[in-house]
């Protein structure tokens, strides 16, 4: 098989470095990818993989490549192309292409198509408004307290949430997005959502239109700084599996959230096959939906990747085909964390260009994987090309030894401005703590 990868972030070199492994891959191209994505090699062929310097949201671009080489399967790696059709684009041309169509992506694409949707069918989800004028969402908020999350209705690169404690903070975040335009058009409309208590976690399914099959749980960490402090970001790291969500909740997550939302896709004749990510927030009232994704998770993908046993590409074409209900997930018993290593000054400005120290140590570690997201290759050297720039991702039989490889690899690497958490998996680790004193 002839393949296409569309995107260029760590979530993207996760996919190339799983669908290289598959017996059936012979050659896979990237558009337009990175550093580190140009350097994975096909297991079957021995081929390298060959980047495509077509941007991921140029989609007419992509399908004329896809046709001129023949591509046998598209796989869509980040939101933006989805929501612009790329999907539909293909399908009618006759190219295999996974990915939620635009219809469908509309789940992430619209923050208030999806706040309908799930009033609609009954999913459990945050109280919350839809306002496109600044006055009216102030109101909302004065009847609320200002405790809230304020969100632009669009796609932001997975920043456009602002986490308010109080009315000063939530008014001035409206100011940000609707007024002086933050997120650009993204802000036009805006959702505001009551702040939820609880413990929030990254739940991935599979779905081919009639079927979702959940993967393991897993905790991303939004925040910049430690201790989920500082504005909210594409996300600086993240594990998997949590050692918090039970086997009760998980079929509660099933029962309240999932299975309503599959049943409302076919009443409503949305046709979604790829990946729904939802993030969920565990309450005391049980599992609320936060908001929904039309794609992996960055940098979830990283870990759910290095612990997936199956076939990508068989599950892909399951999902594609309609049969994924015939497929059972296989994943290893090991524990995968993820570290982002970020820019001086990501989410915020920030310098590219500045040279990567340490790489080819790192690669020499056992159950150890560096996934680029912001690099480029320059006379022969990798530099940063982006806020998040590299995702070093180890896995041990437990989650201590995981995130102490993961650390032990971050010291053998060095760029000018890098920054990054330092409490990735700490909650995990506390509650397994707590767990083991009451025993």
């Amino acid at each position: 098989m002839k393949l296409l990868v569309i995107g260029s972030g760590g979530r993207e070199h996760a996919l190339v470095w799983k669908l290289a492994q598959s017996s059936r891959v012979e050659e896979i191209f990237c558009a337009p990818g990175n550093a580190g994505i140009s350097g994975e090699v096909v297991a079957r062929s021995g081929n390298p993989v060959v980047l495509v310097p077509t941007s991921a949201d140029d989609i007419h671009g992509l399908l004329e490549f896809a046709l001129r080489e023949r591509v046998d399967l598209t796989v869509v790696g980040p939101d933006s192309p989805l929501a612009l059709g790329v999907v539909d684009l293909f399908q009618n041309r006759g190219l295999r292409i996974w990915g939620p169509n635009q219809k469908a992506a509309q789940f992430e694409a619209s923050k208030v198509f999806s706040l309908e949707f799930m009033s609609r069918h009954g999913i459990p989800t945050a109280r919350s408004g839809a306002f496109e004028d600044p006055d009216s969402a102030v109101a909302f908020i004065l009847s609320m307290g200002g405790r809230c999350a304020v969100k632009a209705d669009g796609l932001a690169l997975g920043k456009g949430v602002v986490l308010c404690s109080n009315e000063r903070e939530a008014v001035g975040a409206i100011k940000e997005i609707m007024v002086k335009k933050a997120f650009g058009e993204a802000g036009r409309r805006l959702v505001i959502q009551e702040f939820l208590e609880g413990v929030e976690v990254s739940l991935h399914a599979l779905c081919d239109g009639r079927t979702a099959l959940l993967f393991p749980t897993s905790q991303d960490h939004k925040q910049a700084f430690d201790r989920d402090k500082g504005p909210n970001t594409g996300g600086m790291g993240a594990y998997s599996p949590t050692p918090f969500v039970s086997e009760e909740e998980i079929r509660s997550i099933q029962r309240t959230i999932l299975e309503p939302w599959v049943s409302g896709c076919a009443a409503e004749g949305i046709d979604y096959r790829g990946i729904l990510y939802p993030g969920i927030m565990l309450t005391k009232e049980g599992p609320k939906v936060l908001e929904y994704n039309a794609r992996f998770g960055d940098p979830e993908t990283q870990v759910y990747l290095t612990r997936l046993d199956n076939d990508l590409v068989d599950l892909v074409e399951a999902c594609l085909d309609g049969t994924l209900s015939d497929s059972v997930l296989s994943w290893a018993p090991h524990v995968s964390v993820c570290v982002v290593l970020a820019s001086g000054g990501y989410p915020g400005a920030y310098s590219k260009g500045k040279p990567i120290d340490g790489l080819t140590e790192v690669g020499k570690m056992d159950n150890v994987k560096v996934f680029h997201a912001g690099t480029r290759s320059e006379d022969g050297r990798v530099v940063t090309h982006g806020g998040r720039v590299l995702g070093v991702t180890a896995w041990g039989s437990d989650l201590g030894k995981a995130r102490d490889q993961a650390y032990s690899a971050i010291q053998r690497i060095q760029f000018d401005g890098m920054h990054y958490r330092r409490d990735i998996g700490s909650k995990g680790l506390n509650i397994l703590r707590e767990k083991q004193s009451k025993e």
